[in-house]
């Protein structure tokens, strides 16, 4: 009885080392960096704030186009900042979006 369970789990084992072997076959070689990706995303969008901002007539680069207060809105609404987070904190506190 001890010498076909030794068995059984030889075999067992086996099996499970050419699966995982398979499986590390399929993964790439290396995976992005979330960090470079998060880089990028935030040039690109510092590129089109800039561009937004130069086909403005009028407008100024002093700054202001970073703040979080609506110059424009009556009611006193303060605007997020553009991330890609905001859907998710919104989700996360329970508001409406």
């Amino acid at each position: 009885m001890g010498l076909f369970i030794i068995v059984l789990l030889s075999v067992a084992t086996v099996l499970l080392i050419r699966n995982m072997n398979k499986r590390l076959r399929r993964l790439p070689d290396s995976f992005p960096d979330e960090r470079d990706a998060a880089r990028q995303a935030e040039i690109a969008r510092l590129d089109a704030d800039l561009a937004r901002s130069e086909g403005v007539p009028g407008s100024t680069s002093s700054g202001t186009e970073n703040s979080t207060v609506d110059d424009g809105g009556a009611d006193g609404e303060v605007k997020r900042p553009a991330s890609g987070r905001a859907a998710a904190d919104d989700l996360d506190r329970g508001e409406r979006a």
